[in-house]
Parts: C-alpha cells; structure tokens; sequence
C-alpha cells in the first residue's frame, strides 16, 4: 500500500454525528482497524454526505494475494471532483468488475481455513448490480458486520498483533488489510481479535 493510503486505513476518521454517534466514512471491505473501531461503538451512522475523493478506500481494498497485497478497485462513474457527495457516486460496471473480484478473492483466500463455511454468504454482492457505492459498501458493511458478530462485545484497546495468514511465509504479517482477510483467515475468532487488538 502507498504510504497515503496506508494512513487512511488505520485512521477511519470516526466523528461525531450531529444526531449523537460515531459517523464512519463509507469504505468497500474496509480494513480491519475500521471493524475494531466500529466494535467500540454503540451507535454509529454511514457519512453519505462527505464529498467522494479518488483512490481511496471507499472504492477500493487490499486483499493478501500470492504476491502480496494487492488492491481491487470498484469502478465509478465520472463526478465532479470534490463537490459529489458520497451518495451520489454511481457504480460502473466497465470491465466486468464483479467476476474479477470475486475470483481475487477465491484465488487468495480459497485454501484459507474458513473461505467455504463464509463463501456463499458473500459471493452474492458480486452477482447483484448495484447503482450506487454507497449502497453496495452499506449492504458488505451489514453482512460482514453479522458474520463476525461485532456487536456482541465490547472491544479494548491495545495495538495490532499478528494473526494466521496464508501466504505469512512469503510476505510476512500484513498488517491491516481488508475485513475479508481476518474473516477467511480466523473466521469465528475474529470478533475476539477485534476486541483485543483495536
């Protein structure tokens, strides 16, 4: 990851909401640091009014691939820049996006211990055509959300300890990737990883 983008995936840039809660940016497979932060929240809402910027995490994630992170980017339509609200960005469905996601993800996680017992509750995102990021991002968020159970415990705080990954070996621990790493990787543990390592 570039150091830019590496800055935005540990920092989720919670903030007060007007109406009380925690207000999240709109992130697609947000990386786990996100998740923990979520975890320590009582309420939150989905900022859908910030305005939508270029080549960060609300289109895109890092999956751990044989070759290392590697990002997969959702295509949007042309927006003015900086003036679009995040809810307004549309999905583009240039370049079969959805096929070569989802096969990103059963090549890079397939052998993982639990891609097979999550698979079929995630491969229908990327069979259904949605207009819009935003409701795309929300629909994952929820999913992943009820698959890890990130409500039933309150989490702590301390620093980001290494977990079982794939390709380790090769690589090293990399360290904050997208939810879908821990979830394929830990699968049930990884609320117990939330709540220890947020």
């Amino acid at each position: 990851m570039n150091d830019s983008l590496e800055a935005e995936a540990t920092t989720p840039l919670p903030r007060e909401g007007q109406r009380g809660g925690v207000l999240f940016p709109s992130y697609y497979l947000a990386p786990i640091s996100y998740y923990a932060q979520l975890a320590q929240c009582e309420e939150y809402c989905i900022d859908t009014d910030e305005a939508y910027r270029k080549q960060t995490l609300r289109n895109r994630c890092y999956i751990a691939s044989p070759n290392g992170p590697l990002a997969l980017t959702i295509p949007v339509v042309k927006f003015v820049p900086y003036h679009t609200p995040m809810r307004d960005i549309r999905i583009s469905d240039h370049g079969n996006w959805r096929h070569l996601h989802w096969n990103a993800l059963k090549s890079s996680y397939g052998r993982t211990p639990f891609f097979e017992f999550y698979a079929d509750e995630i491969a229908p995102f990327y069979e259904k055509k949605y207009e819009f990021l935003i409701d795309f991002n929300h629909v994952l968020q929820e999913k992943i959300c009820e698959l890890i159970d990130i409500a039933s415990l309150p989490a702590k705080g301390g620093r980001q300890m290494p977990y079982y990954q794939l390709f380790s070996d090769r690589h090293g621990f990399m360290a904050d990737l997208s939810i879908v790493d821990l979830l394929f990787n830990m699968g049930p543990e990884s609320i117990f990883y939330l709540i220890h390592n947020s």
